[in-house]
C-alpha cells in the first residue's frame, strides 16, 4: 500500500523537527549586542559557532545570513539554521539584524536618522565578528546569503564588495528590487503600491499593527515595524537605485574578480521571475552559477529546506577557496 504524500511528508517534517531540537540543544545560538556607527543604534546580531569552538584555536570561515522584509535577526534561527551548522562542525554563521531597509546606504534620511544599512553589514557587523571571534578574516573565508529581502542585499552587498565575499546567496531573493525603483524613477513602471486602495478600517488595523512592538527583537527604539522602517528615501534618483542593482552590478565587476553565485527559488514563488532573468543574464555573459528550483512558495516552510542546499554549497566554495579540497588533475 503506497504511503499518502501527505503522511510521508508529516513523517519526514517530524524527523527533521527532533534532529533540529538536539542540533540546538548542541549548538546554542548567541544573541550579539553591539554599537553600529553606520545607523548611530545599539543592534544585535545572532551567532552560532562550532561545538569545539572553546576547546580548540581554530579559526573559522563564516556564513552571514540575511533576514527579509519585515523579518529580524532572529528568524534564520527557527528555521533549522543551528541544524545545518553543526552538521560542518567548523562553521561559524551569523544572522545580524537589516531592519526594514533592503541592506542599502539611504540616500536620504529623515527624522535625524543614520541609514547607512550597507555599511552597517559590510563594515560594522563583519568588523564586529571578526574582532571578537577567531574568523578567517579574509574574503576566501566569507560567504553571505539570504532569503527575499536578504537575497537582494546579499547580491548588491556581494556585487558591491567583491573582495568581501567569495560565494553570495539569495532564496527567494527580491533581487529585482533595485532595478523596479530604478525603473519608477525614470517613469517606466507605476510608482509603487500604485492602484492599492485600502478601506479606513484597513489602514488603521494597518497602522496599529505596524506599531506592535516584537518582544522578540530586544533593540530599544527598533521593535515595532514603524521603528525598523527607515525615514527617508532609499533612492533619490534613478542613479541611486542603479547602484544597488543586481542587474547593473555584475557588468561592473571584472569576471575573475566575481564571487561564486547561488540563487534558487520555489516554484510557486512569483519571485522565481527576476531569478530566473538574472540567470539568463548569466548564462548570457558565460558567469558560473548555482541554480535550483523546487516545489514551494515564499514561506519559512520552503525556505527551511533551501537553508541545507545553500549552507552546504557556500561552505563547499569556502572551503575550496582556502585550499582544503581536491584540485583537479592531481
Amino acid at each position: 500500500m503506497t504511503t499518502p504524500r501527505f503522511v510521508r511528508n508529516s513523517l519526514l517534517t517530524a524527523c527533521f523537527l527532533l534532529l533540529a531540537s538536539a542540533a540546538f540543544a548542541q549548538e546554542p545560538v548567541q544573541t550579539v549586542e553591539f554599537y553600529s556607527p553606520a545607523v548611530d543604534r545599539t543592534m544585535r546580531y545572532n551567532i552560532v559557532l562550532p561545538a569545539e569552538y572553546d576547546s580548540s584555536s581554530e579559526r573559522y570561515p563564516v556564513l552571514y545570513l540575511l533576514h527579509g522584509l519585515t523579518g529580524n535577526y532572529t528568524n534564520w534561527a527557527g528555521m533549522g539554521t543551528p541544524f545545518y551548522a553543526g552538521l560542518f562542525e567548523d562553521l561559524i554563521v551569523v544572522m545580524p539584524d537589516g531592519g526594514n531597509s533592503w541592506y542599502v546606504n539611504y540616500a536620504e534620511s529623515g527624522g535625524g536618522q543614520k541609514n547607512n544599512w550597507a555599511d552597517h553589514i559590510v563594515k560594522d557587523v563583519v568588523d564586529h565578528v571578526d574582532g571578537h571571534y577567531r574568523t578567517l578574516a579574509r574574503r576566501e573565508g566569507r560567504a553571505i546569503a539570504g532569503l527575499s529581502m536578504g537575497g537582494y542585499g546579499s547580491f548588491t552587498l556581494g556585487l558591491r564588495n567583491p573582495e568581501m565575499f567569495i560565494s553570495i546567496g539569495s532564496t527567494s531573493g527580491a533581487i529585482s528590487y533595485g532595478r523596479d525603483a530604478a525603473r519608477r524613477a525614470r517613469g517606466e513602471m507605476p510608482p509603487r503600491g500604485a492602484g492599492r486602495q485600502r478601506s479606513p478600517e484597513q489602514q488603521a488595523a494597518r497602522a496599529e499593527q505596524q506599531r506592535r512592538p516584537n518582544p522578540r527583537i530586544g533593540i530599544e527604539g527598533f521593535n515595532s515595524q514603524i521603528e525598523r522602517t527607515p525615514e527617508g528615501r532609499a533612492f533619490a534618483t534613478a542613479e541611486d537605485a542603479d547602484a544597488f542593482d543586481p542587474f547593473v552590478l555584475i557588468h561592473q565587476v571584472p569576471h575573475d574578480q566575481l564571487p561564486h553565485i547561488y540563487m534558487d527559488s520555489g516554484t510557486e514563488d512569483g519571485l522565481i521571475r527576476p531569478a530566473r532573468e538574472f540567470a539568463q543574464v548569466l548564462f548570457e555573459n558565460d558567469i558560473p552559477f548555482d541554480f535550483m528550483q523546487m516545489p514551494g512558495a515564499h514561506n519559512s516552510a520552503y525556505w527551511t529546506q533551501s537553508i541545507g542546499h545553500i549552507m552546504s554549497i557556500q561552505y563547499e566554495v569556502m572551503r575550496r577557496a582556502l585550499g582544503e579540497r581536491p584540485v583537479r588533475g592531481r
